[in-house]
């Protein structure tokens, strides 16, 4: 199995673990991912030391100064000084650099626009449209002390959300889909949380209301910090681990009887 299928169905783990948690053990901390608690509420390591929020573009009037608060969350510290040199080469026009952070940012915002709209054809033409808009307004791009990822992020989201709105799709989930995220070849952990399968977990997930199936997808499905996640959601950390705990126990409340 490749690296990202591992990640993927490690991350699908960790969000099961966590409803069957509710439901077997009744167990409601006041803040889901609160920082000291261990277990699959816990908060997951971060990916880097850079926080992360939506960057606006700059008016044509603005100088350039914005250079020291550029940031990044990756976790090497060379991987973090050459995307935000790419970031810097991108906004002057350089199509290769952004070309070298489209390569890097596109598994990420796909996975997210997979989970939220459960289709291939249409998360594809979403994290297309992302990359498409991102290009288009590379150039007005202001650093804030905020990472370049959570500008996409909330670039997709708006899409995604825009998708759903026009009513051009329906929430549907099909086998070929499906079959990218289910596999007989996973180690011991698989085989105890069998009980919830990927299907029921994702389809219990669609039916969340929007904030909180968002929530759950970047937390658990995308990996991001409470902090990269409240920063994309436009709320405060306490407001995404009271999203995430509640969108957790709703979870749980649509898993089968014969599970619970």
């Amino acid at each position: 199995m490749s690296r990202r299928a591992n990640d993927v169905h490690r991350r699908l783990d960790a969000l099961r673990a966590a409803v069957e948690l509710l439901m077997n053990e009744g167990y409601e901390p006041a803040y889901a991912g609160v920082a000291g608690a261990s277990g699959p509420l816990a908060e997951p390591e971060r990916r880097g030391s850079g926080g992360t929020h939506e960057s606006k573009p700059r008016s044509d009037n603005e100088p350039d100064d914005d250079a020291e608060l550029a940031t990044s969350s990756e976790e090497s510290e060379a991987d973090r000084t050459r995307l935000i040199a790419l970031v810097e080469l991108a906004r002057k026009g350089d199509k290769e650099a952004f070309g070298l952070l489209y390569d890097h940012y596109h598994g990420a915002v796909y996975r997210f626009l997979f989970y939220r709209t459960r289709s291939t054809q249409v998360a594809e033409d979403l994290t297309s449209e992302t990359f498409f808009r991102a290009l288009r307004s590379m150039t007005g791009f202001r650093w804030q002390g905020k990472d370049f990822g959570a500008w996409l992020m909330t670039i997709a989201r708006n899409l995604a959300t825009d998708h759903f709105k026009a009513g051009r799709t329906r929430l549907e989930m099909t086998t070929e889909d499906m079959g990218q995220h289910d596999s007989s070849s996973d180690g011991p952990e698989k085989i105890v949380m069998a009980g919830i399968t990927n299907e029921m977990l994702l389809g219990a997930l669609s039916k969340l209301p929007d904030e909180q199936r968002d929530c759950i997808i970047m937390r658990f499905l995308q990996g991001l910090s409470i902090a990269e996640t409240a920063a994309i959601l436009g709320r405060s950390d306490g407001a995404v681990k009271q999203l995430q705990l509640r969108g957790i126990r709703n979870l749980a409340k649509q898993m089968p009887d014969g599970i619970r």
